[in-house]
């Protein structure tokens, strides 16, 4: 976290992108995404973890928890 903002401050004070990759030994790839986030945007899955084992027994499972129905 700490190159991170180190990183940022230093293209912020008007060195160059390039400059800034040499200097920290980063891809020019890497500090661009630097700079156009403040956070580190941290990782998301594109699709729900599968649960091949699980799956067909979650409505059973739902059914359980919410106990009895009553009306």
């Amino acid at each position: 976290m700490e190159s991170y903002a180190a990183v940022r401050r230093f293209v912020f004070e008007g060195h160059s992108r390039r400059e800034a990759a040499r200097v920290f030994g980063l891809n020019r790839e890497t500090v661009a995404k630097m700079c156009r986030f403040s956070l580190p945007p941290g990782y998301t899955r594109k699709e729900p973890a599968a649960k091949p084992k699980l799956g067909p027994l979650l409505p059973v499972i739902d059914a359980i928890l919410s106990g009895p129905q009553r009306l």
